[in-house]
């Protein structure tokens, strides 16, 4: 995988797990609280920890051993 594909990769799952985890915060508090509200930092925090994760886990599955 070269560079320009890993950045790409990182940055369409971190776009995808921002949107997914501003979703999820905004129902659980409209459910659980009674007010609609997204915790932004939750949802930036764990944008950059999956789209690292995922994007090493693809990268990793990608080699032959």
């Amino acid at each position: 995988m070269s560079h320009k594909d890993f950045v790409k990769s990182f940055f369409t799952l971190s776009v995808l797990s921002f949107i997914t985890s501003a979703a999820v915060s905004y129902l659980y508090n409209l459910l659980m609280h009674g007010a609609g509200f997204v915790d932004w930092q939750t949802s930036f925090r764990f944008s950059i920890l999956f789209g690292l994760v995922l994007t090493w886990i693809r990268n990793s599955r990608g080699k032959k051993a």
